[in-house]
């Protein structure tokens, strides 16, 4: 499994950017999720990497 936080707005980010941080689950800046640990979750995180952490 693997922990991601959203610590950046998407405000100027291009509407695919956006659909991804929401695809991932994510409401509220902040906030964190658990997801499974798979090449297209990690795909989705390197995509926006620029507004995302991984915490460990």
């Amino acid at each position: 499994m693997i922990r991601i936080r959203w610590f950046r707005s998407f405000i100027a980010c291009p509407e695919k950017q956006r659909r991804v941080v929401r695809g991932l689950g994510f409401r509220k800046l902040q906030q964190e999720v658990v997801r499974p640990d798979t090449p297209s979750i990690r795909g989705m995180v390197a995509k926006i990497s620029h507004l995302v952490r991984i915490v460990e």
